[in-house]
């Protein structure tokens, strides 16, 4: 079995122009792979640390050379040599190596860059694909269940910090019936999201593109966007509900303040439990698949109340 020979990170640049970290592990056949991290606009707590520079002389702050030097001088060192189908043990030696509660001290940048790096080139040495691979690891090598593509999600419609202060909500999603393939579900999405465009336009509404590629409207409310999205369906030659379902993540935090919430549905901010309420009419207006964050991430009450509410439905 191959071993690693090198592990090396670099500072790279993401897909919304800000930097990150690519690590490249080496096997000593001289097979490589690279794995990049990415980072969330909307970030929890209680999530795991992204380790900044913090140097408002370099991308305002937000470089990950600390995070890269951990990697090379820190980490790097303790996998040379190791064999990299062992991605417990490895993931397990990182985690000790930081030490902390939440990565903080390491990065959690600098350690899933490693740790995806590692199972990428476990994947190589193996000689299957990644998909196969990380089956293989939970599952082991006599599973007889079929390998199944997961069903697809789209985000259309972009608002919260994804969009331009143009809607409370995050992303608006479409979600293709389980049982088409692959191919028909992202072409079926792709007629979609050219039909949000077309429907935007007929109304006069902006149709800029959001921070992860879906449109960022000037619509009234939240609910509009949804209806947006479901005569966009309509006109794409689909049916909804049959054919497409929709979801929203809805990153609630992010509106949240002093015990309320604030949305352009609502004339005054609202409680948990009102806010409940209307997530229970969207729920049985749409209905939604996937709701996806609809709290601040402490408001205990309000996720067991709707919890409750939802299993009813």
């Amino acid at each position: 079995m191959a071993k690693i020979k090198a592990v090396k990170a670099r500072e790279i640049l993401d897909s919304r122009g800000n930097p990150t970290v690519e690590t490249k592990v080496v096997l000593d056949n001289n097979q490589d792979i690279k794995a990049s991290v990415p980072a969330g606009e909307s970030i929890g707590k209680y999530e795991a640390v992204e380790l900044r520079d913090e140097d408002p002389k370099r991308y305002n702050g937000m470089g990950v050379l600390k995070a890269v030097a951990n990697v090379n001088q820190i980490i790097a060192p303790q996998l040379i040599g190791k064999d990299p189908t062992q991605q417990k043990t490895l993931d397990d030696l990182i985690i000790k190596l930081d030490g902390s509660k939440e990565k903080r001290k390491l990065g959690a940048n600098a350690i899933l860059s490693v740790s995806q790096g590692v199972c990428e080139a476990g994947a190589l040495a193996t000689g299957i694909p990644i998909y196969q691979y990380v089956n293989r690891m939970f599952f082991g090598s006599a599973q007889k269940t079929p390998i199944l593509m997961p069903v697809p999600t789209f985000n259309l419609i972009n608002g919260g910090k994804h969009g331009a202060g143009n809607l409370e909500f995050q992303e608006f999603h479409i979600i293709p019936a389980s049982g088409r393939a692959y191919h028909q579900s992202l072409e079926m999405a792709e007629e979609i999201y050219h039909s949000v465009e077309k429907v935007l336009i007929r109304h006069g509404a902006i149709h800029s593109v959001g921070d992860e590629g879906g449109f960022a409207p000037n619509l009234f409310t939240n609910m509009d966007a949804l209806e947006v999205i479901v005569e966009a369906i309509k006109e794409s030659g689909h049916e909804f509900k049959r054919d497409v379902f929709l979801g929203l993540d809805v990153a609630a935090s992010h509106f949240y303040k002093g015990g309320k919430y604030s949305i352009r549905d609502r004339t005054q901010p609202v409680d948990a439990q009102e806010l409940a309420q209307f997530y229970q009419q969207l729920v049985k207006a749409y209905p939604l698949l996937i709701l996806e964050d609809p709290f601040y991430e402490d408001d205990w009450s309000g996720w067991i109340s709707l919890t409750a509410q939802l299993e009813k439905t």
